[in-house]
């Protein structure tokens, strides 16, 4: 059915006349379908049980997607500036008993900006905060910000070092890292270091995903180039402020600014967005070759893999893109155009 929906898609777009773009290996995509538009910088977007889409964006509004409905569930106080304000968002894997979902965002106290991560009860509308991480420093950038579930059923968060290099490196700094954590706010038991840390030696981690087979991918953004999506350890040092070399990461971008953040899987490969880099990287996670796509939305954030498409969205509007009409958009294409087994082309163009 997926496959058919492609077809059918492809012979819209011919019937048409619809945009239609080649990815760097030659093969032509079809234009995405538009989920929604006229956002302001959707910085997450995640799936409740009857199919619907919770989404949100930097400036403190949580938005819910129905067809083609878009309305406000919630809106929070953030500190909206440079990189920071309303990020990650994660959805209980038991919401339809609970009804909690989860909000890494960025507030200002006393002259200084911090990040929490806190939990919610949704019905319909936001509330019932409890918070479950506080006090972590931020900053206008590298301010991290990323929340998913593990396979183990533990919350994971991602986040900078807040522009101080040295926290990254320090088990007793929260920046910097990737931290896991129960739903209550606990330690959960198997933390390497006793308390929240997970992983260290990260600049500004942005997207963390898990391969069918458990094993984590993060991206993390470099100095000038040197990004880098490392397999992540438990308890391992990721080097930051040290940067990348080809032997020190899974990928590491010398030769260009990709800008990495959001991460997911699709098949046998792994899907990066690029904001300066403005496109959808697919790196084959057996023999690392590497394809682009999308290059013409401008800078792309979030990405997700639900139900057989994958889902993403632009940040043309986050004071450092090009806005284009009825920017920003979330979009979903069918995961076929991913998954197809066409070799990687040979000599990948880099922007």
């Amino acid at each position: 059915m997926k496959r058919l929906t492609l077809i059918l898609a492809t012979m819209l777009c011919n019937f048409t006349g619809c945009a239609q773009e080649e990815a760097s290996n030659g093969t032509t995509i079809p234009d995405a379908e538009i989920v929604a538009e006229k956002l302001a910088v959707p910085w997450d977007i995640a799936f409740l049980p009857d199919q619907s889409i919770l989404f949100t964006e930097r400036g403190g509004r949580v938005g819910h997607i129905e067809g083609k409905t878009v309305s406000t569930v919630g809106q929070l106080e953030v500190a909206d500036v440079g990189e920071a304000g309303l990020l990650g968002l994660a959805i209980d894997p038991d919401f339809s008993g609970n009804r909690r979902i989860y909000l890494y965002y960025t507030y200002s106290h006393g002259g200084s900006m911090y990040n929490r991560v806190s939990r919610f009860e949704y019905r319909d509308t936001l509330g019932g905060e409890t918070v479950l991480i506080d006090s972590i420093p931020g900053a206008t950038i590298h301010d991290g910000g990323r929340l998913e579930f593990g396979p183990d059923g533990y919350l994971y968060a991602t986040t900078g070092d807040a522009s101080v290099p040295s926290r990254s490196a320090d088990t007793a700094s929260l920046n910097g890292k990737i931290l896991r954590l129960t739903t209550e706010g606990s330690v959960p038991p198997g933390n390497p270091f006793g308390n929240f840390v997970f992983a260290k030696g990260l600049r500004n981690c942005e997207g963390i995903a898990w391969t069918g087979d458990g094993q984590l991918y993060a991206t993390d953004h470099g100095p000038t180039r040197h990004d880098e999506v490392n397999l992540i350890e438990a308890g391992e040092d990721y080097g930051w402020p040290v940067t990348c070399t080809d032997q020190t990461a899974f990928k590491c971008y010398r030769d260009f600014t990709l800008a990495p953040a959001d991460i997911t899987v699709a098949g046998d490969y792994l899907l990066v967005t690029g904001l300066r880099g403005n496109q959808i990287r697919r790196i084959n996670l057996e023999s690392g070759a590497e394809d682009v796509f999308f290059s013409d939305k401008g800078r792309i954030r979030p990405i997700t893999e639900h139900d057989g498409f994958i889902y993403f969205g632009t940040s043309n509007r986050d004071g450092r893109g090009d806005p284009r009409e009825n920017d920003d958009k979330i979009y979903r294409i069918s995961g076929d155009v991913f998954t197809r087994k066409e070799p990687a082309s040979a000599g990948l163009r880099l922007p």
